[in-house]
């Protein structure tokens, strides 16, 4: 790579900002169910031909890759259609929420590269509506305080075969009802004594109508409404009405809210007939979640990992957490290239992480920027090669785009190998470097290895050789069957670099007898010190590079300085030979 000013933009490098616009990975747009409801609609003029979706997590974690399948549908058919997203926080539960998680999800949600300008929300901006609605509820007869413990709830709620019971508060006057909820509101009594249910059907087959609770009592201060509040609503009760005040066409959520969805349509029909909220109601639509292989998705057990020090923090880069995701080197276009090809079903998914790990390398090969590195160094000297004179080589930035230029590189009479591009008694089939042998030295030279030199341990510590000068690369003359890369000392830095591989050994960790914790890939990171081509001095962060015969690095996001290089390998690339 040609030299930079310092500060300037890198060439070759990829970013997050040159990325490949949202939608223009594949040029076929895949018909699915959903878009099939949604040009019915618009066939129909259901909503005015209008199509606005929305994306909505709970603040009380960082996302997941799994969250990226629902942020590119639910962005991505906004898109398609002219339509909007709205990205909406449903801040209910204090006790779990944080500010921290909050800024993470908007910077993820941009990362992806999709905006959610003048279309942020917060269930919390309609908790004076909820509280009214609930009152309304009461005076219809359609909602009471409930004063049972949990534990009654729980046992007297019934089973998927058996009816649940009437409570005993269920026949409660509204009058009482309105004045023990004014009560809740105003701090009046503890956690836990008092719930408001909605009045269903106590013997219904869907266990969700059995008289669901909507609000229940939390002395908790709320990070965007302070100490106002001592009551909470609860998710079923606050989503589909933060839906209906968005005017949200189509809610798209996970197979496991399908049971969930006519509690969503009784609340929003009552709401409707009364003239509390217009017509249409907004459409619930459920698809099924992304499950990857190796990777465990629930929020408990990501928190546990991090809190225990399994991981290194939540953006740790063996995590499949985006942020994770990120800062080992995935880009956003791969993350939205996957999740294209994952594709939307009504049926359970499980994809292997070997498709994720395509989708990087498919979105890197036509533009990561080409650089040398030996992970594994073995010291070459040159003998017939003067010491302290140097050669300038060179090979493009990018071998199938001249316009990118020229990246520069000395020759020298000491250099690095990888230690695995010699082998002492070689094996059939290997046509790299071995005693008495020729191989060239990318972009350079053909040398011959003369006689090596171990250390004590009788591990190979030098490799003494010769090189032919009329071999440079092209000026034409003879060649060899092998080709190896390397880093000349002369101008060659040193950087630590950091080799990932899969988190756990397995590929369903939650499939085993034993805990989840058990499967943990001990293997999981191992560092080096390596030895890189001049021209990756200046990398930095969301900067993407393929290593020759190496894979496709960038340097961390946090431990990564100028003059203190640390490079994550984000994936490997194909290895075409085997061991005969």
């Amino acid at each position: 790579m040609s030299s930079v000013t310092k500060g300037a933009p890198i060439k070759g490098a990829v970013s997050a900002s040159s990325a490949t616009p949202v939608g223009k990975e594949e040029s076929r747009v895949v018909s699915n169910f959903i878009r099939q409801i949604i040009d019915a609609d618009n066939a129909s003029g259901k909503h005015g031909g209008k199509v606005i979706t929305r994306f909505p997590p709970e603040p009380n974690g960082y996302l997941h890759i799994g969250h990226a399948k629902s942020i590119c549908l639910n962005f991505g058919l906004a898109n398609d259609y002219a339509g909007v997203c709205h990205l909406r926080f449903d801040d209910t539960n204090p006790v779990k929420e944080d500010i921290e998680y909050e800024e993470s999800i908007k910077e993820m949600v941009e990362w992806l590269g999709f905006s959610f300008k003048d279309h942020l929300f917060y269930a919390s901006d309609y908790f004076d509506t909820l509280y009214a609605f609930a009152q309304h509820f009461i005076e219809r007869g359609l909602a009471y305080v409930d004063s049972q413990s949990a534990e009654e709830m729980r046992v007297n709620r019934g089973t998927l075969t058996e009816p649940g019971i009437d409570s005993p508060f269920r026949n409660r006057s509204a009058e009482e009802s309105l004045r023990l909820f004014d009560e809740m509101k105003r701090g009046l009594h503890a956690d836990g004594t008092h719930v408001l249910r909605l009045k269903i059907d106590m013997a219904s087959p869907n266990i969700n109508l059995r008289d669901p609770a909507i609000y229940r009592i939390r002395h908790t201060e709320h990070h965007r409404t302070g100490d106002k509040w001592c009551v909470y609503p609860m998710y079923d009760y606050t989503h589909c009405i933060s839906d209906a005040i968005e005017r949200i066409t189509h809610s798209l959520c996970t197979l496991e809210f399908e049971a969930h969805r006519p509690l969503y349509d009784w609340v929003l029909e009552r709401l409707v007939e009364s003239g509390k909220l217009p017509a249409p109601n907004p459409q619930q639509i459920e698809f099924a979640r992304l499950n990857l292989s190796y990777t465990v998705m629930s929020k408990r057990k990501l928190l546990e990992l991090v809190e225990k020090g399994y991981v290194d923090g939540w953006d740790d880069p063996r995590f499949w957490t985006l942020a994770g995701l990120r800062r080992r080197g995935f880009t956003p276009a791969s993350i939205r290239l996957f999740a294209e090809r994952a594709g939307v079903s009504k049926a359970h998914q499980w994809i292997d992480m070997g498709d994720l790990e395509r989708a990087l390398r498919d979105d890197l090969d036509a533009v990561a920027a080409r650089g040398m590195a030996v992970l594994d160094p073995i010291r070459v000297v040159i003998e017939n090669y003067p010491e302290g004179q140097f050669e300038e080589c060179s090979a493009p930035v990018h071998p199938h785009d001249e316009s990118r230029g020229k990246r520069s590189f000395k020759f020298c009479r000491e250099v690095f190998i990888e230690r695995d591009d010699f082998m002492e008694n070689p094996v059939k089939g290997f046509f790299r470097l071995v005693p008495g042998g020729e191989v060239r030295l990318r972009h350079a030279f053909i040398i011959k290895c003369e006689r090596i030199e171990k250390d004590a341990a009788g591990n190979i510590a030098t490799i003494y050789a010769t090189y032919d000068p009329a071999t440079k690369s092209g000026t034409g003359g003879r060649n060899v069957k092998g080709a190896i890369h390397w880093v000349g000392k002369a101008d060659g830095i040193q950087a630590e670099v950091r080799l990932y591989d899969r988190l756990f050994n397995v590929e369903n960790p939650d499939a085993g007898e034993g805990d989840y914790k058990d499967y943990l890939n001990p293997h999981s990171l191992k560092l080096v010190r390596a030895w890189l081509e001049p021209s990756l001095a200046s990398a930095r962060p969301d900067q993407s590079y393929q290593f020759e015969r190496n894979g496709y690095f960038t340097p961390d996001r946090k431990l990564s300085q100028p003059g203190a290089l640390v490079f994550n390998r984000a994936v490997t690339l194909k290895d075409g030979w085997k061991p005969v």
